[in-house]
């Protein structure tokens, strides 16, 4: 399969923002802006452990809203601040419909959308 085919997707993320970025046309085309998608974090609970808890939980959906903008993913990069990425690309590890995607990280300060996309399209060319 050559790279041109290739279902190909960047998100530059932390823990309350992840910005994704695809091809206008799947198979071609330039990258574009496909979704943003926003995390607000857990509510301010008197229990640490139920604080833990709702993290966690709002986490995985904040991982699953992500990954539902991406249905088909054979090459991704993720890039942003922070650590969240790489619990990112270990749930996409975990989650059989994108367990044999290859994803590659970096870190990046928050970028305008414009640059993400042209970030993305550097990084796949």
């Amino acid at each position: 399969m050559s790279d041109k085919n290739k279902k190909q997707f960047g998100v530059w993320m932390d823990s309350h923002n992840a910005t994704i970025v695809g091809k206008e046309d799947n198979d071609n085309g330039e990258f574009i802006i496909i979704g943003h998608v926003n995390n607000a974090g857990p509510d301010s609970n008197s229990s640490e452990k139920t604080s833990n808890n709702q993290e966690i939980g709002l986490t995985q959906k904040y991982f699953k809203e992500i990954a539902s903008k991406m249905p088909n993913i054979d090459e991704i990069h993720i890039t942003g601040t922070g650590q969240i990425q790489e619990q990112f690309m270990k749930f996409l590890a975990e989650t059989p419909q994108y367990k044999n995607a290859s994803a590659t990280e970096s870190t990046s300060n928050k970028m305008s959308d414009e640059n993400l996309a042209s970030f993305i399209m550097k990084h796949f060319n």
